[in-house]
């Protein structure tokens, strides 16, 4: 086991080998996720596995843990958001390989010289738990009736026209 994420590795080697990567990586070394946040303090815990499984299939398994300062879209108070992501890849060199994973498996298509970005990687995973409307827990929705006038529900209606019509011969 490693502590140490090397910026680049070839992803075939890491799979003959076994290895495990485990680690901090720190929010302000993700830049497409530090958009997103409030703030880039803080760090994500992770753990990438490559191996083979019982049908040979090479992967690499993604385990990330980490609090996410973002801004509530109802209060527009930054909270912070956890978040805990587990993903399996299967590694395939061409687009035509991802119909013979296994159920369960992501495809990560690697580029042709086999090697890959560990940290991206973990950054795509945390990117993608975020939620689309970040709303923090115990904040209150707000939902109240707005009362629409008479002349604005005439005018919205397009048939109020054609009923004063069948209404006068």
């Amino acid at each position: 086991m490693s502590t140490d994420l090397p910026e680049v590795v070839d992803a075939w080697r890491m799979i003959a080998a076994q290895r495990v990567f485990e680690g901090r990586l720190p929010l302000s070394a993700m830049p497409r996720l530090g958009e997103a946040l409030q703030s880039v303090d803080g760090d994500a815990v992770f753990a990438m596995e490559f191996g083979r499984d019982a049908f040979q299939v090479p992967f690499v398994a993604i385990r990330a843990e980490a609090g996410l300062p973002l801004q509530c879209q109802r209060t527009l108070q930054t909270f912070v958001q956890p978040v805990q992501v587990e993903q399996r890849f299967g590694l395939i060199r061409d687009e035509a390989d991802e119909a013979a994973l296994p159920p369960g498996y992501e495809a990560l298509l690697l580029a042709e010289d086999g090697m890959l970005r560990p940290a991206d990687v973990v950054e795509d995973e945390l990117l993608l738990a975020v939620p689309l409307v970040p709303t923090a827990p115990g904040s209150e929705a707000v939902e109240r009736d707005w009362p629409v006038a008479a002349d604005e529900e005439a005018r919205a209606n397009p048939f109020s026209a054609l009923a004063a019509l069948k209404k006068n011969p």
